[in-house]
């Protein structure tokens, strides 16, 4: 599947099968993380690999929004360091997008959590062990799925201005 496809086609699942992911595509969803774009190449991220079910239920309960994680074989949480970059924020967002690209092209189905100054970011941030200088920017919830929803999207003359907003 090529980047484009994957891009068109990639749709938030919440709904899994109750399979492993095998290790090595685990590894090929990492590596597409650690290639995103950073701010000054600073890769101010880290992965936290959410394998145990226990703690995947505890976070769901903690975190809004998150009911299906316990139902993912896997989850991902995406931690970056706010005194490594200039764009912490968005660095890691990029990585987020790159491991949710590249799960997709693999077959997989997954869903973006967001946790960035959220409620909840601190019970959860506790519950991983990351450190408080660190922001917990996002959790994936990543798994075979079991159906892939429709979508729409707006057209692109509805979205894209020339020169100034509202002109087109």
């Amino acid at each position: 599947m090529d980047v484009l496809e994957a891009i068109r086609t990639r749709r938030s699942i919440r709904k899994y099968e109750e399979r492993p992911i095998p290790e090595e595509i685990i590894q090929k969803i990492l590596d597409a993380g650690r290639w995103a774009p950073s701010s000054d190449n600073s890769q101010p991220w880290g992965f936290i690999l959410i394998k145990d079910q226990k703690l995947r239920k505890e976070i769901a309960d903690a975190a809004s929004w998150a009911d299906f994680l316990p139902n993912a074989p896997l989850g991902i949480a995406v931690v970056v360091d706010p005194a490594m970059a200039s764009h912490p924020v968005e660095d890691g967002a990029a990585a987020t997008q790159n491991m949710i690209l590249a799960a997709h092209a693999l077959g997989l189905g997954t869903c973006w959590i967001g946790s960035y100054e959220s409620g909840y970011q601190e019970k959860v941030k506790k519950m991983l062990g990351v450190p408080k200088d660190k922001i917990l920017l996002s959790m994936v919830a990543i798994g075979f799925s079991v159906a892939s929803p429709k979508s729409y999207r707006k057209e692109l003359k509805d979205v894209v201005f020339v020169d100034r907003y509202g002109k087109k």
